[in-house]
């Protein structure tokens, strides 16, 4: 492979995981808070993508080409979580609403465990298989038609690390004590603005899921 392609695989990567989606939203939300808890969420977000740009590598596309109905019920199913997350985290921000953290530390306190904050980037972005989709469109026609074990590994890691940075980055920058102390009384609109999205984002997969699986 050479490396024009790999550096235009790289761009349309980093491109597509900038768009917003639950994963930004999510470290938004938790960046505004607690840096330690925003970096964890990354890891789990990006475990989550290392599976999915894998599979896409090694032909997730084709299977998914082959039973469409797998990609349906992941859409129904993360949807459903996302759903989920949504509403808690709206119950949560309507809860501070009414009886505000009295400092940042206390907020971050409400965030829960680092650990749970890598379940959700975990789950979050496993639940939405969004990436394989951009990949499939956009990425792989630019892998070659059966690639060696060594041209996937290179193509695995570069679309992996390249965009772990970028969200490592994007939670060090955002979870600032500058920034954090800037948006601290927005803390719980931040939160019912984000279940909110959450909340729509996992009804748009539901019904696209549903959609799909009766035509």
């Amino acid at each position: 492979m050479n490396p024009a392609d790999l550096a235009a695989i790289v761009l349309l990567n980093l491109a597509g995981a900038a768009t917003p989606g639950p994963d930004i939203v999510l470290l938004t939300r938790l960046a505004t808070r607690s840096r330690k808890h925003a970096i964890a969420a990354t890891l789990g977000i990006y475990v989550g993508a290392f599976f999915w740009i894998t599979l896409t590598v090694l032909g997730a596309a084709a299977l998914l080409n082959a039973f469409p109905w797998l990609l349906e019920l992941i859409q129904v199913a993360g949807g459903a979580w996302i759903m989920f997350m949504g509403f808690t985290t709206a119950r949560q921000g309507w809860r501070d609403r009414e009886n505000p953290p009295v400092d940042m530390d206390e907020a971050e306190e409400r965030l829960g465990t680092t650990r749970d904050s890598f379940f959700k980037g975990l789950t979050t972005n496993l639940s939405n298989p969004k990436i394989v989709l951009f990949l499939a469109a956009l990425v792989a026609p630019l892998l070659p038609p059966s690639p060696s074990i060594g041209t996937a590994a290179i193509v695995i890691f570069a679309l992996w690390f390249t965009a772990f940075l970028m969200f490592i980055g994007f939670s060090l920058v955002v979870s600032t004590e500058r920034v954090r102390r800037t948006l601290f009384s927005a803390g719980p609109y931040i939160d019912l603005a984000a279940g909110g999205f959450f909340i729509v984002a996992g009804t748009f997969l539901i019904v696209r899921g549903i959609v799909g699986l009766g035509s």
